[in-house]
């Protein structure tokens, strides 16, 4: 049984009913994928990711190692120089 029905206008838009936006906590700006599965095309609100999603996609292999504070000041010169290199003025 549907939930809601659409509409598609001529070019190829839609209106999300209320109560799916409700159920899906979709607002003005939100994302939807559709995914083909078993025959289907399944609509949904497209997640957000988390630091930890964003973390794991950077460092697989576990996070970096830890630099002191002494090995982090000395470093920031030497990116600053390196940066201002590349600039033309």
């Amino acid at each position: 049984m549907a939930i809601a029905r659409s509409k598609l206008t001529a070019q190829g838009q839609i209106s999300v009913p209320t109560e799916i936006r409700r159920r899906l906590g979709l607002q003005p700006g939100s994302t939807l994928e559709w995914e083909e599965a078993n025959g289907s095309i399944v609509v949904r609100g497209a997640g957000t990711f988390t630091w930890e999603d964003a973390h794991r996609a950077l460092f697989p292999e576990g996070p970096p190692p830890a630099a002191s504070l002494k090995e982090l000041k000395a470093a920031i010169p030497l990116y600053l120089d390196k940066n201002r290199a590349r600039r033309r003025y």
